[in-house]
């Protein structure tokens, strides 16, 4: 969820572990909307209740998988939404994150942020008119 304030700066959350930057974000709960999480997470994380406007694009690929601690490889399906904040100073929320704030566009580039954090904004700068998706690649075999 990319939320920008009325003066064009993003706001990103910093990783209280990791110490790595970038949108607020999270994974759904049992039966719970995209576009409710978005907001949810976002409030949780960074202290911001947001009004969702439209979709960013939707992310797949090597930056937005991982593996779980037993082995297993989870690949993840992300959908970005755009949003305005609505109420709410940026704040840490302590479990997360250890930091949360606005950023100007210029400033972001100095910011140590996670690697698919940088894809998305990497699409946004190029794509700004429509929604984004990666092309397929997948095709039947010739058997």
């Amino acid at each position: 969820m990319l939320a920008y304030d009325d003066q064009g700066r993003l706001l990103l959350v910093q990783d209280k572990d990791s110490g790595l930057w970038g949108a607020p974000s999270g994974i759904l709960d049992p039966y719970e909307l995209p576009a409710d999480a978005a907001v949810r997470e976002t409030w949780e994380e960074a202290g911001v209740f947001v009004d969702l406007t439209h979709i960013i694009g939707v992310f797949a690929g090597e930056h937005f998988a991982g593996v779980y601690s037993n082995g297993d490889q989870l690949a993840c399906v992300t959908t970005v939404f755009g949003a305005r904040p609505l109420r709410g100073t940026p704040r840490r929320d302590h479990e997360e994150t250890s930091d949360s704030r606005y950023f100007a566009p210029s400033e972001i580039d100095r910011l140590s942020c996670y690697p698919h954090f940088q894809v998305i904004r990497k699409v946004v700068s190029q794509c700004r008119s429509q929604v984004y998706f990666g092309p397929s690649t997948w095709q039947p075999s010739n058997t």
